[in-house]
């Protein structure tokens, strides 16, 4: 599924245009609550880290299977997480924005270590970075956080230059998109967690 071919003007693959629709379908459900969103994330994730693994961003990739087993415990979470209710959207406190930083900052420092002595990636650091990111986002998500949105919007930013950069040109597109949903995810949970106050 490597041929390329036209689509909004960019040149792409089947594969990354399904994973492409998946994803986009993964966040529209995730800002309704739907749980099914999991099941798309799967998908999604299975089919972005063969689409990663030919761009040689391999943080990336890696990451595309650690989503795979964290979408099944957020799966898990978002109907079971608060014993015998649904998990509910809160906020983070302050000890929780403080371990979800130095979380992000130590995958940081241990990816890019990694990406740049073992890999052949151009982007070690960018990856890294980026990676960590995404997997502090996901714990986030999983327990339906808040700010989950606002570390997705930091880190979707950076992830459309660096797919501009990588040549990964519907991706990058896909990324500015995931911005705005972040955006209205993020307003759409605060609403929630306001009136749940």
């Amino acid at each position: 599924m490597n041929e390329q071919l036209a689509f909004l003007g960019f040149f792409t693959t089947p594969l990354e245009l399904i994973s492409f629709l998946l994803a986009v379908t993964t966040v529209a459900l995730n800002i309704r609550q739907k749980h099914w969103a999991w099941l798309f994330s799967i998908v999604s994730s299975a089919t972005y880290a063969a689409v990663f693994f030919e761009a040689k961003l391999y943080g990336d990739m890696g990451l595309q299977f650690v989503f795979i087993g964290a979408s099944v415990w957020g799966w898990y979470q978002w109907l079971h997480g608060a014993g015998d209710q649904q998990l509910v959207v809160t906020r983070l406190k302050r000890s929780g924005w403080t371990w979800a930083l130095a979380g992000w900052a130590l995958g940081f420092f241990l990816l890019s270590f990694f990406l740049d002595r073992f890999t052949d990636t151009d982007v070690p650091h960018a990856d890294g970075f980026l990676t960590a990111g995404s997997l502090v986002g996901q714990l986030l998500l999983g327990r339906k956080k808040v700010e989950n949105w606002l570390v997705w919007i930091v880190v979707d930013v950076l992830y459309v230059g660096l797919y501009v950069y990588k040549g990964l040109m519907l991706t990058a597109v896909l990324y500015a998109v995931f911005v705005l949903l972040a955006w209205t995810g993020w307003r759409a949970w605060s609403n929630i967690a306001r009136k749940d106050a």
